[in-house]
């Protein structure tokens, strides 16, 4: 029992989750990066296409929807520059989640159907999303431009004594 207490203890329990984030960080960057590669390959192959056959349009729907597979592509970069900087610094950079959502976001704008006047719903949740992101980028921003390292650094220990009620393997005592 003592072994097993040792195992579930705090300090190798955090541990333990702690390189099981990292392990599952790491193989998502690569699935990532693989399929970024192959979507990179395939939508250079279709434009290309497109380029040596004259009689396709690139105006209209065509370039609407290879703005959309670009989009995509930074997208899915965005995220694994996510990855990336949590496995350099061990801290999600709220800056870069956000930079990628407002991306998302304006994604979604650039490649809407005309038929979407018709859902003044979509428009106007669509603008509130983006008025909503970027306010919260602003703040964020503000926040960092302060310089003020509790907020902008990686959390640390409360520097007081630990009132929290103590604990056990088994719960409270």
């Amino acid at each position: 029992m003592p072994r097993l207490r040792r195992v579930f203890g705090a300090t190798s329990y955090l541990r333990l989750i702690d390189r099981g984030e990292r392990l599952v960080a790491m193989v998502l960057g690569v699935l990532l990066f693989l399929v970024l590669v192959t979507a990179t390959v395939e939508l250079s192959i279709d434009i290309l296409t497109v380029e040596l056959d004259p009689g396709r349009r690139w105006v209209g729907d065509r370039l609407t929807g290879v703005l959309g597979d670009l989009l995509n592509l930074l997208i899915a970069i965005e995220v694994l520059q996510n990855i990336t900087s949590y496995l350099r610094r061990h801290v999600v950079q709220i800056e870069l989640v956000l930079l990628t959502a407002i991306t998302a976001v304006a994604r979604k704008v650039i490649v809407l159907p005309p038929s979407a006047e018709n859902k003044p719903l979509l428009i106007a949740g669509l603008g509130l999303a983006v008025v909503c992101l970027a306010a919260a980028f602003w703040m964020v921003r503000q926040v960092s431009e302060r310089g003020d390292p509790s907020r902008t650094g990686p959390a640390r220990s409360f520097p007081g004594e630990d009132r929290s009620p103590a604990t056990d393997a088994d719960g409270p005592r």
